[in-house]
């Protein structure tokens, strides 16, 4: 039984996707991820580090995303504290 969030992307999946960036992101010192939608209508969400695109990407299904949404919203991944 497969379980979990397909992270096998085609070439032609990579290329539907309209990457960005966060405003908040400083774009000289490469500290950031870059986050956008598959092209294909289902709603998942594809993730990867801005300084290195060429390489691995994950991906998440829309809840997910929006549970990781919720999260930093309500300051869970605050880790500097």
């Amino acid at each position: 039984m497969k379980t979990g969030t397909s992270q096998e992307l085609t070439d032609g999946e990579l290329a539907g996707i309209r990457w960005q960036k966060s405003s908040r992101s400083q774009s000289d010192n490469g500290q950031c991820v870059e986050v956008g939608p598959l092209a294909d209508g289902s709603g998942r969400i594809a993730v990867r580090h801005s300084r290195h695109p060429e390489g691995s990407v994950i991906v998440y299904t829309r809840a997910e995303w929006d549970a990781f949404l919720a999260g930093a919203r309500d300051g869970e991944f605050d880790f500097t504290g």
